[in-house]
C-alpha cells in the first residue's frame, strides 16, 4: 500500500490555462500505479490535490498561485438568508446518495447539462466514455448525490468520503430548472450531511479570484485557504 513517504509525481509540460487567458499552467499528478486508499486520499486532499476519475493531481505552476485549495467548515456553517432561501425551495426534492455509477439516466443529464452550460469548457463535446473516466473511475469511496423532483432526474452530484469531510467533486443539473439554484442546494446539501456524520470539512477544490465562475464558493462561510502549507480563514477584500 502506497503512502505519503513512497509516492512518485509527475509534472506536466506547460500548457493552456484552462481558467485565466493567456497564462500557461502546470500539473502535478501522483503516479497512476499507486495504490490509492481512502486514508492516503485524505491526506492528498488535505494537502491541496484533487481526484478526476484515477488521476490525483494538483497546480504546479512557476510563474502563477491563482489556484487556491479551499475548503469550508461545515461543523461551524449555518446557512445567511439567501442559503436559506435556496433550502427552502427545493424542500420537495428527494435526495438520496447512491455509490458512484454509470446510468444513461446520469449521463443524458451530464450531457445535456455540459451541451447547454459548458460548450467553451475542456468536457465539451461530451462523451459516456468521458462521463465514466471523470465521474465513475477510481472511486475511493465515492458516491452520487441523486436529486429528483416527483421521481425526474433534476440534478447529481459527485463527492467522495473523506476521513476528515467530504469533497465535492461535480455538479450537474437540468438547466431547465435553472430558477432553484440546484448548484447552490447541491453544496448546501453537502455541507449538512457532513455536519450528519460529525465531519468538520467539506473540499470544494480551487478558488481564483479573477475566474467568475469559481465566485460562488466564497458564498459560503466560513472558508479556509490553504496557503503555505496551512489552512487559515480566507480573506476576501
Amino acid at each position: 500500500m502506497s503512502n505519503l513517504r513512497t509516492l512518485v509525481f509527475f509534472a506536466t509540460p506547460p500548457h493552456d490555462c484552462s481558467y485565466l487567458p493567456d497564462r500557461e499552467a502546470t500539473t502535478m499528478f501522483v503516479d497512476p500505479r499507486a495504490n490509492i486508499d481512502k486514508k492516503l486520499y485524505s491526506q492528498l486532499t488535505a494537502l491541496g490535490f484533487r481526484r478526476s476519475g484515477s488521476h490525483y493531481y494538483r497546480p504546479h505552476c512557476e510563474q502563477c498561485n491563482a489556484c487556491v485549495p479551499v475548503r469550508l467548515k461545515a461543523t461551524e456553517f449555518k446557512p445567511d438568508r439567501n442559503q436559506r432561501r435556496v433550502l427552502k425551495r427545493n424542500e420537495d426534492l428527494e435526495c438520496t446518495l447512491v455509490p458512484a455509477s454509470f446510468s444513461e439516466s446520469y449521463y443524458q443529464l451530464y450531457e445535456n447539462y455540459i451541451e447547454q452550460r459548458h460548450k467553451d469548457g475542456d468536457m465539451y463535446p461530451p462523451s459516456r466514455e468521458q462521463f465514466t473516466s471523470f465521474l465513475v473511475e477510481g472511486a475511493t469511496d465515492s458516491w452520487f448525490l441523486d436529486i429528483r423532483l416527483d421521481g425526474a432526474l433534476v440534478g447529481l452530484a459527485a463527492v467522495d468520503l473523506l476521513d476528515d469531510g467530504l469533497s465535492a467533486i461535480y455538479t450537474i443539473f437540468d438547466p431547465s430548472h435553472e430558477d432553484r439554484s440546484l448548484g447552490t442546494f447541491a453544496v448546501l446539501w453537502q455541507l449538512q450531511e457532513a455536519q450528519r456524520r460529525g465531519l468538520p470539512h467539506l473540499y470544494l477544490g480551487y478558488w481564483i479570484r479573477e475566474c467568475r465562475k469559481m465566485s460562488y464558493k466564497t458564498r459560503f462561510r466560513p472558508i479556509e485557504a490553504l496557503r503555505d502549507g496551512h489552512w487559515r480563514e480566507l480573506q476576501i477584500d
